[in-house]
């Protein structure tokens, strides 16, 4: 029996060192063992779009200026969000039911309308964009086009606020893109950074799949950008 009790003691140690073991593995593994790096990003392309919703933060460099972003997108296209930075001023964006509105200080509408004197009419105000405005600014198929996702490399795996991601870069004449993308769990975007002479900057991209809600201004607080630009 003793004999028994110890052989039942070894084996239960080397079962809990084994499981141990294939755990470990288990979070090595790489999800994407045979994909070549465009198969990666279009994965990651096709499942960042399935989210229907997601939000995307960061800043980047337009000329001189540092320009941040902060947007969230719904399931259904409309989005919310703040653009602006430095002198060229702030906005606030706002796309509901493919109709796209804007609030901006003084400085941004200086910048948007090249100095008009309008700029201090506008300031803080809700301006509905003219016909045809771009309600598709959020518009994921635009965000994630996997379409210009190729001639890719993979780098060394990494790691974005504690997630496992995968490498994947672009060079396209002196402009290098990095793409992040999860290793555990959906394989979504996490990160994308692109570096060079021009468009520098980080984006991150989280919240997939969490509801968010876009509510258009009421109409008495929006100003028609048509009326405003009639002489």
């Amino acid at each position: 029996m003793a004999a028994n009790r110890k052989l039942l003691a070894a084996a239960v140690a080397c079962a809990a060192a084994f499981v141990g073991i294939t755990g470990c593995s288990s979070e090595d593994k790489d999800p994407f063992e045979g994909m070549s790096a465009d198969k990666i990003a279009k994965k990651a392309a096709d499942a960042s779009k399935d989210a229907g919703s997601f939000k995307v933060t960061g800043e980047g460099k337009q000329g001189t200026e540092t320009v941040k972003v902060d947007f969230s997108v719904a399931k259904s296209g409309d989005c919310k969000g703040k653009v602006g930075g430095g002198t060229d001023g702030t906005a606030e964006l706002l796309v509901a039911d493919k109709t796209q509105y804007i609030k901006g200080d003084e400085a941004y509408w200086k910048k948007a309308m090249g100095g008009s004197g309008k700029a201090s009419t506008l300031k803080d105000k809700w301006v509905k964009a003219p016909s045809g405005g771009n309600g598709g600014v959020c518009d994921p198929e635009a965000m994630f086009q996997s379409k210009e996702l190729k001639k890719l490399e993979r780098e060394k795996d990494s790691e974005v606020d504690g997630k496992k991601a995968a490498v994947l870069t672009k060079d396209d004449s002196g402009k290098k893109t990095t793409f992040y993308v999860a290793a555990e769990g959906k394989p979504y975007f996490l990160k994308i950074v692109t570096s060079g002479k021009e468009d520098a900057g980080t984006m991150y991209f989280n919240d997939y799949g969490k509801p968010v809600a876009v509510k258009a201004p009421a109409p008495g607080d929006v100003m028609d950008m048509e009326e405003l630009m009639k002489p």
